[in-house]
Order: C-alpha cells, then sequence, then structure tokens
C-alpha cells in the first residue's frame, strides 16, 4: 500500500470536479475583537478608574486585535442617572477607524459634569460588544452622591474606622482602608488532605466607599462565607465576591456598608529605588502591620504555581502569609501595587503592578470573573510524570462547578494540553487568555478519591470516565475471528508534540515516530491544505502495512460531507471493515470515522477519521496505521491531541 498514493490520487479520481476554485490551502480566520477596554483620568491610560470628578475629561482606552485597517470602533457615552437631566441621557458618540491598534476616545465639558451614574457603549462594525459604567462624583466627604440624598448604610462602619470618608492622603491613615479578611470553607490540601470548616486570612484594600475592595483569589474563591474586619476593627462585616481572576490572582469584594475611606492608585513612575511600604495582617494577627523597602526591580517575571502575571514589582519590604492580597503603598498612602508573593530565604517580595492589576480590577468590579473557571488551584508536578492543577475548592455555580470538577480532583489537561509541565500556571492561563470565557474547553481530570480519570468539557459535557480508543478497538478487533490487535503490550514510553511547516496545526505522537513531514497537503500538484506525517519511517509507513503512522491533513477547499469525504478512502481492496461507520465528538470537532482490519493481509488495523470545527469552514482528516498495541495507546494521544490553530 501506498498511503501517499492514496491521499493524493483516490481524492483527484473521486473528487476532481469538487475542488474549490482560488485559495492556497491555508485555514485560516480572522476575527477582529476588542481585547481590552478601560477608562482613564488621563490620555496615556495610566490612571484607570470608574469613578471621575465633575472637572474631568472621560478617556476610554480601547485595544483592537485581529483587526484589518477599516475596522470601525464607536463610543457612545450617555448620562443614566444624574442631577438635573433626564434618564438615560445621549451625551455623544464617536467612531474612529483603525487596525489592530490602541485607540484612544475622550469626552470633555464646558463646565463641571453632574454627580451621578453614566456609561459608555461600545460599537465593533455597528455591533454593541461591551458597556462600562462610571460614576461622577466630588466625593462623599463633600456630600455628593447621584442623587444628593443620603442613604442610611445598612451597616455602618465602627468607630474604630471613624475618619473622613474620602480618598486617604497620607500613609498614617491608610489603615483605614486596608482590611483583613477571613475565607471560612472546607478546602482539600494536597499534603493535610481534607480540611472542613477552614478558615484562612489575607488582605485587602478599599478602592471606594461603598466598601468595593481588592484582594487575592487565593485569599476567597471556593470561600462560603467572607467576613471582613476594616482597619483593625473588633467587629467583623461580611462581604460577597463580585469577581475573581484565577491568573491574575486578582478578587474584588463588596463589603456591607458604605461611606469607607478608600485608597487611591499612585499615578508616578515605578522606578527602582522608590520607597515602598506593605500594608495588611500578616500571620492572621489581628494587628496592623506596616514594614518598608525600596523597589528592587520595576518589572520582573510572575510566573508562581498559583498565578501568571505578566508585570510584577519585586520589592523588600518585608510580607509573610496573610499579607496577600494586601496594598503596596508610597509615603503619601497612594497603591503602587498589590502584595502576592514572597520568599522568606532570599528577602525578595512580589507585587502585582498596576498595569496589570487595573484593567483586570475594572472588570471584576462589574461582576464578572476574567481568566477564571472557578478553581482556587495550584501547579504541581511530582517530577514523574503527573503534572497539573491541584483544586483545593471549586466556586458554586462556575464552569468548573458546573462540568463536575470537585475540591481535590488535578486538572491534568486543557484543550488537550498537559497542564503544569513546568510547575507553573502558565500554560493553564495561556489557554484560558485564548478563548471566551463561555467557549467549550476540553478537559481532563485525575481524580484520587476514585483513581479515575475523567473527562468533559468547561461550558460542556460533564465529567465522566474517560472514552478509550484503543478499548473500542481492541473490542472490535477481538470481536472478529480473523483479526488481532497487534503484537505487543508495551506502551510508547514518551511523547511529543509536532506541528506542520506553518505551525498552524499540531497533534501528539510517540517519540519514536521520529521521520515527520509538514509540507502542505498537495493534490495532484496543487496545495490544498495543511498537512503533518510522522512515523518511525515515513517510506515504510507510505508503502507498507507493517509500519505505523499518522497522516493528519486539514482543508476548506472541499464542499464535502463527512459522509462523503470518508467515502473517498474506501480500502475494501486491501483491508477487511471493521463494520458501521462510527460517529466522533470532542471539544472541537464533529465527525465520524472508518476502522478497517487485517490490511494487506496482516493483522494491521487502519483508522481514517473525517470530522469539522463548530463553523464547518474546513475538514480535517486523520489517518492512523496500528501495528500494535502501543499504537493503539497513540492512537489515544492522537486524537485527544490534534488541532488546526485557526488565526
Amino acid at each position: 500500500m501506498n498511503t501517499r498514493w492514496i491521499v493524493k490520487v483516490v481524492l483527484f479520481v473521486f473528487l476532481l470536479g469538487l475542488v474549490a476554485c482560488g485559495g492556497g490551502g491555508e485555514v485560516s480566520f480572522s476575527t477582529a475583537n476588542i481585547a481590552g477596554a478601560r477608562l482613564t483620568k488621563d490620555e496615556a491610560g495610566t490612571q484607570t478608574t470608574t469613578t471621575f470628578s465633575p472637572d474631568d475629561t472621560f478617556y476610554l482606552i480601547v485595544d483592537l486585535a485581529n483587526a484589518p485597517d477599516d475596522t470601525r470602533v464607536k463610543a457612545a457615552w450617555t448620562a443614566v442617572s444624574v442631577s438635573g437631566a433626564d434618564p438615560n441621557t445621549p451625551l455623544d458618540d464617536v467612531e474612529l477607524t483603525g487596525g489592530s491598534n490602541t485607540l484612544t476616545f475622550n469626552l470633555d465639558n464646558n463646565g463641571p459634569w453632574p454627580a451621578g451614574d453614566y456609561q459608555v457603549e461600545l460599537f465593533l462594525n455597528d455591533e454593541s460588544v461591551q458597556t462600562l459604567p462610571f460614576r461622577v462624583s466630588a466625593g462623599l466627604a463633600q456630600g455628593d452622591t447621584a442623587d444628593q440624598t443620603t442613604t442610611e448604610a445598612t451597616a455602618e462602619p465602627t468607630a474604630e474606622t471613624a475618619v473622613a470618608s474620602g480618598a486617604i492622603g497620607n500613609l498614617e491613615e491608610a489603615k483605614s482602608a486596608v482590611i483583613q479578611i477571613e475565607a471560612e470553607g472546607t478546602f482539600v490540601d494536597p499534603e493535610v488532605g481534607t480540611l472542613y470548616n477552614a478558615a484562612g486570612r489575607g488582605s485587602g484594600f478599599i478602592i471606594d466607599p461603598s466598601g468595593i475592595a481588592v484582594t487575592n483569589n487565593h485569599v476567597v474563591t471556593g470561600a462560603a462565607l467572607l467576613k471582613v474586619w476594616v482597619g483593625g476593627d473588633s467587629q467583623p462585616h461580611n462581604a460577597r465576591i463580585l469577581g475573581v481572576s484565577e491568573c491574575a490572582d486578582l478578587a474584588v469584594i463588596d463589603i456591607e456598608g458604605d461611606g469607607y475611606p478608600y485608597l487611591d492608585w499612585y499615578s508616578g513612575p515605578v522606578d527602582v529605588g522608590l520607597d515602598v511600604y506593605a500594608a495588611g495582617f500578616p500571620l492572621g494577627d489581628p494587628e496592623y502591620t506596616l514594614t518598608r523597602g525600596i523597589v528592587s526591580k520595576a518589572r520582573t517575571s510572575g510566573e508562581t504555581s498559583w498565578a501568571s502575571v505578566d508585570d510584577v514589582i519585586e520589592h523588600d519590604a518585608t510580607i509573610n502569609p496573610g499579607n496577600s492580597g494586601g496594598p503596596l503603598l508610597t509615603g503619601d498612602g497612594e497603591v503602587v501595587a498589590i502584595n502576592y508573593a514572597g520568599s522568606d530565604s532570599t528577602s525578595q517580595y512580589f507585587a502585582i503592578a498596576q498595569a496589570q492589576a487595573l484593567p483586570v480590577v475594572e472588570k471584576l468590579r462589574q461582576g464578572a470573573d476574567y481568566l477564571a473557571i472557578g478553581v482556587n488551584g495550584t501547579a504541581v508536578n511530582d517530577g514523574q510524570g503527573l503534572s497539573g492543577i491541584w483544586v483545593s475548592s471549586v466556586k458554586s455555580g462556575s464552569s468548573a462547578d458546573e462540568a463536575g470538577v470537585k475540591s481535590g480532583d488535578i486538572i491534568t489537561s486543557l484543550e488537550n494540553l498537559v497542564l503544569a509541565t513546568d510547575g507553573t500556571m502558565a500554560d493553564y492561563c495561556d489557554i484560558l487568555r485564548t478563548h471566551d470565557a463561555g467557549d467549550k474547553l476540553a478537559v481532563e481530570v485525575l481524580r484520587f478519591d476514585t483513581q479515575e480519570v475523567l473527562e468533559g468539557q468547561l461550558n460542556g459535557r460533564v465529567l465522566e470516565q474517560s472514552f478509550s480508543f484503543a478499548q473500542t478497538l481492541e473490542d472490535e478487533a477481538s470481536n472478529n475471528d480473523s483479526a488481532s490487535t497487534g503484537t505487543s503490550d508495551a506502551t510508547y514510553p514518551d511523547y511529543v508534540a509536532v506541528s506542520d511547516d506553518s505551525g498552524a496545526m499540531t497533534l501528539e505522537i510517540p517519540t519514536a515516530w521520529g521521520d515527520v513531514d509538514g509540507s502542505a497537503w498537495d493534490l495532484d500538484g496543487d496545495v490544498i491544505g495543511l498537512s503533518v506525517t510522522a512515523a518511525p519511517n515515513l517510506d515504510d509507513f507510505l508503502n507498507s502495512w507493517n509500519t505505523p503512522g499518522v497522516f493528519f491533513g486539514a482543508t476548506d477547499q472541499f464542499n464535502l460531507s463527512v459522509d462523503e469525504l470518508l467515502d473517498a478512502f474506501e480500502f475494501s481492496s486491501d483491508c477487511t471493515s471493521g463494520g458501521e461507520r462510527t460517529d466522533y465528538e470532542d471539544s472541537v470537532y464533529t465527525g465520524k470515522y472508518d476502522v478497517w482490519l487485517n490490511c494487506g493481509g496482516t493483522d494491521t488495523l487502519l483508522v481514517v477519521m473525517v470530522a469539522e470545527p463548530a463553523d464547518q469552514s474546513y475538514s480535517a482528516l486523520v489517518m492512523v496505521q496500528v501495528v500494535s498495541d502501543a499504537d493503539l495507546d497513540a492512537l489515544d494521544h492522537i486524537l485527544n491531541s490534534f488541532i488546526v490553530n485557526q488565526s
């Protein structure tokens, strides 16, 4: 048998009149989207906010991605509920045209803005895609509110936090806006085991007089109950989580009550040598602590076992467990960054910089999670091939919860990519960054309690014990009197991911299949798509039935159904049919596959599968030649990993 000949000639004979005109074989797509949008007090975008003063100009910074040069973005400003104006009064709208770049909108006023609630709605090519609410306030110390009335707080701050409401203006008063958080719930620790009704403590700080506060995700996610002490109060306040980000390790909470003092963000440059102060409640102590240091690195890597942060400040103001989520302050009591990690042995401490934190905080305070599936997790790697995200707790109602992820699980792969091989959250977070929150994502979980491997989808199929192609084919072969599934019980010890020459398509193969061809898929001399072929020896694979291997191709040049395309790969002259055509589905593709037995008079199986993504924009063909039992295991790896990365 010559597989390459069949791929080129059988297709040519069967499909000659069906090849689409034009095209060059690329399977690529480009969709303009808004990668980020934030309101700021300055044109440079360094003073992100959702609360403006009456004399401010409203600046809106929009980051466009995957956008052609004629992409149109419109900002429509509205006074939702302000003094002296009808509800939802349009103020102005501005449309800008550009490509993948940063667009800056601004709206100023001839006189002071009335206090109240506003919003700006973003349109991408005339389609509404995002609305950002904001407020105008002169500060509660002056008594300005949206309707100029006084509302009784549901739980007034105690006398111990009684300083004038408004932004803190010095380091001495910063304590009144720094909080201690107790998160109570049931957690699973990888070393200790299940901890029932456990209470962990961390820090945070208030950024809005209404009680909006910032802390770390790892302080609060998965907790059943949050208690907050403000500025060293003796009595706690209840709080609720508005939004969390696992990858940025940030969370925004809302403390019951109103009229709180709050901290402003530092707007100056963060240079090496800047004096800084770490504020918080370390070691679970109810006593407020302030330590002093300097910025030792203005920017460094933030990859850890519990977060993946691009922009991190290194400093030497001592922090300890319990300082997590607390502010790193200037001498004027302004927030430079958010403490989240430290190393006592090296006296190196780290805080999430504003460039990373502010856009995320603005998303979270609007009530939406960001770069999160709803777990409080830690990257683990035992050094013996087991790695993943250890889940200590799960947020109720989250995509992880609805998929069936439980405390104590290890998420071993996401979108068929093995996680935490380097002991960090980097790969896990990169996957979340390249998908929308509602996308279906394939997830694999190792559950120690039941010694099960479970597979399912976030935002899709719930977890269930893994389906095994290998087992299915072994069963099919054992039911066939003339077939055997191979000659060896061994499995391949190592696997590696390979790509085609363009880098657009990848799959995982045994390291032993080291002869790889990633050249384009051609049909009678014309390029029709992408392909990658791999085997221990390509010549033997392509010209005999005695060598295992795989062909993976993708094309958008055929106007054929899955069944019609499978019909083009008919091997009855060399093989015995393995039975009826079978449906196939994973997190990305749906399709069908055929199994051929006893190919070329040998025990070899041939699996031929055709599948399509949800938009049916291209066809994927996977052909795997199975010579031994080890190749059945390889088949599982291949079908759990093949993907065309659309761009």
